[in-house]
């Protein structure tokens, strides 16, 4: 049996009982956000380091406005800033534009100038499970209210939320709940986490495929079947230049605009991974694929003295904002599903290595992705090369005899491999359909 966890979104059917309560969570939430990023700016400031969330929690456990949550759901928005904080910081040396996590308001101003009004966005808040309480039977969830909200502080009362998701889905061993204020509609909805068992099947078959993951080409796939797959990440690269763009104009980096365009980014982001992997583990399945190997990429910011690579100033950008980590991860729970193996193999040399003859040369890597070996004169798509030689890298305590196709295999595959484009309505099709997709 295997563990999975799965997200429905559900309806509140009683939002005009519990909006009122939801909205002074979600004020409070923003609230700690910025009682907790002043604090990590003051830090950062006398000590040059940032804390993390441990420190933060210890530092702010005894906070009033820690107390307007649950304090499983105070820990995640502290969560929730560490990490901000950690990719500013990874970002900051070479990326000019990159600011720290802003604050959650908007503040408005007389006409001398002085503050006379603050507001805080509705910031999501997460419930874990020891402040749910779940009614299966009439789709019901009770969920903990912060001290400072209730009238006596070490009472048990609590938001009392009745759902609807759509037909056919049943949740039970509910493991998380998040309110979730969608601006567009001026309503709260839930998004409900909970876990799944299934039973695994059997691999597809006995197949391997290699995966190497790029900037460029955020995936070149190959297949002992002698075929590959390319997947641009063209999509990613353009919202990694839009979005930031759009949030550097709002007048508050931690205002409601520049959430909703955050929150935006990230979503198009994680559709286009569970897309791409989706794409992959269907084609794995359709090739007798069992097992995936993808290339380790643990490290790839940072030079040999640990300080972050210079890519440039686009370069940078595309690199701090590759979540190859992030995919990979997604990757593995979706091949699980299917009885595929997913397992991290080094990147060590694939890059720079004929994967025909196993010859090792730094030059023969050439511009627009092309690889020329000039002791065997082959020549094809430098990334499906890097795949093909992490494919044929099963073990990693064999690091030191380069791979080679060997025997009589054919080499056309590796120079034109199938071309696969993302659309958001369609996800990802072959490269001369795409533009015929239609919603």
């Amino acid at each position: 049996m295997l563990d999975i966890y799965r997200t429905h979104r559900a309806k509140i059917l009683n939002h005009g009982q519990v909006e009122d309560s939801l909205n002074r969570h979600g004020w409070s939430a923003s609230k700690l956000w910025n009682v907790a990023n002043y604090h990590s700016r003051q830090i950062w400031e006398e000590t040059g380091e940032i804390p993390d969330h441990g420190d933060l929690k210890d530092e702010l456990k005894g906070h009033t406005k820690y107390k307007g949550l649950h304090s499983q759901s105070s820990q995640r928005v502290l969560e929730e800033l560490a990490e901000a904080f950690n990719s500013w910081y990874g970002k900051r040396k070479s990326d000019d534009r990159a600011n720290p996590p802003g604050y959650r308001k908007k503040n408005y101003y007389d006409s001398e100038g002085h503050r006379v009004h603050e507001e805080h966005p509705r910031s999501t808040v997460t419930w874990k499970q020891n402040g749910i309480r779940h009614d299966t039977k009439n789709n019901r969830v009770r969920l903990s209210k912060g001290a400072n909200h209730k009238e006596h502080p070490k009472a048990w009362e609590y938001i009392l939320v009745e759902y609807e998701t759509r037909p056919g889905v049943t949740v039970e061993n509910l493991q998380q709940v998040r309110a979730v204020y969608d601006n567009a509609k001026e309503r709260w909805e839930l998004h409900l986490v909970y876990k799944d068992e299934i039973e695994t099947p059997d691999a597809p078959g006995n197949e391997t495929a290699g995966i190497d993951l790029s900037i460029c080409n955020f995936a070149a796939v190959a297949y002992s079947t002698e075929e590959a797959d390319l997947y641009p990440g063209n999509r990613l690269k353009q919202d990694g230049y839009y979005f930031p763009k759009e949030i550097a104009k709002c007048d508050d980096s931690g205002g409601e605009r520049a959430i909703q365009l955050h929150h935006k980014w990230s979503d198009r982001r994680t559709h286009f991974f569970h897309s791409l992997a989706k794409h992959i583990v269907e084609k794995c399945i359709e090739r007798g694929v069992g097992r995936i190997n993808v290339g380790s990429l643990s490290g790839v910011r940072e030079d040999e003295n640990g300080d972050s690579k210079n890519w440039g100033k686009h370069g940078n950008l595309d690199l701090h904002g590759w979540a190859f980590d992030r995919f990979t991860k997604i990757l593995t729970y979706k091949a699980k599903v299917e009885g595929i193996e997913v397992v991290e193999v080094s990147e060590r040399d694939t890059s720079k290595t004929c994967c025909v003859c196993g010859m090792k040369d730094d030059s023969q890597r050439v511009k627009r992705g092309l690889y020329v070996c000039e002791e065997c004169n082959a020549a094809f798509n430098a990334d499906v090369n890097g795949a093909e030689n992490i494919r044929l890298y099963v073990n990693q305590s064999n690091s030191e005899s380069a791979p080679s196709l060997g025997g009589d295999r054919s080499t056309g595959w590796l120079a034109q491999p199938a071309v696969y484009l993302h659309d958001l309505s369609c996800g990802f099709q072959p490269q001369e359909q795409v533009v015929d997709c239609k919603p």
